[in-house]
């Protein structure tokens, strides 16, 4: 039984530091289930390594973080299973260039998940029906477009059923004209209750899926808020600065 009015994943007070430089100081993230929340911010403002601390592969300096409750955080945990449950979708796609499409979905499945291969052939083919890619089963990366590398990917980290699912950037590798096929495929995940929490500098896009959104500025959380509220009457100085400057970028 989901219980809707606990946060399904939970950061509080996350401090990263690379050496004697701190990406991160202090930062609080709650995200519900079935939520979209949405970080926002310029290049180097620490959006990724939320991602990366929350998915452990990065090792934070202090700060804890939970999963349904439970605290993921601490040093004997194990990873592996963690990431089981938190799937992660890079700007990269990272897929793998020696296995067609189908067998990139399978993999996990069939070796993580211990699902019998016919099984996960059927279930990544159903996946790969619902973005219209069924006809690339057989291909191997390199034959698709970037769109359709990164809707791959994202099914990839989908069909493991995750309780969360984190996306890094995955637009800001693709040419604009691919943008839109990717965009819709997390429309799509929205609306079938995907709990999701993404880095991303496309704002119309935020605007329109997210539930809430987060303006990170160096490491830290300046302002935050529901979307609609977020976007429409920004209270500080600098988000509005931000958000104009960007606007005008996409302009």
């Amino acid at each position: 039984m989901i219980d809707w009015t606990k946060p399904r994943l939970k950061v509080v007070n996350l401090r990263k530091s690379y050496d004697s430089k701190l990406v991160l100081d202090g930062v609080d993230v709650e995200v519900f289930p079935g939520q979209i929340v949405a970080i926002i911010g310029s290049s180097g403002s620490g959006k990724s390594t939320v991602l990366r601390c929350v998915n452990l592969i990065e090792e934070i300096q202090d700060g804890q973080i939970f999963l349904e409750g439970k605290e993921i955080s601490e040093p004997d945990v194990n990873q592996d299973k963690v990431r089981e449950e938190i799937g992660l979708v890079f700007q990269s796609f990272n897929l793998f260039a020696h296995l067609s499409i189908l067998e990139n979905i399978t993999l996990a499945l069939v070796q993580v998940k211990k699902i019998p291969k016919q099984e996960a052939k059927k279930q990544a083919i159903s996946w790969l029906e619902r973005i219209g890619l069924s006809d690339k089963a057989d291909s191997y990366p390199d034959k698709l477009s970037g769109g359709q590398q990164q809707r791959t990917a994202i099914v990839r980290a989908v069909a493991m059923e995750p309780k969360v699912l984190l996306l890094d950037e995955v637009t800001s590798a693709l040419d604009p004209e691919l943008v839109g096929e990717v965009l819709s495929l997390i429309k799509d995940l929205k609306a079938n209750g995907t709990t999701i929490l993404m880095a991303t500098h496309e704002l119309s896009f935020a605007r329109e899926v997210a539930d809430w959104v987060i303006f990170l500025e160096n490491g830290k959380i300046l302002e935050q808020g529901e979307a609609k509220d977020f976007f429409d009457n920004p209270k500080q100085p600098r988000t509005k600065e931000f958000l104009t400057r960007m606007i005008k970028r996409t302009d």
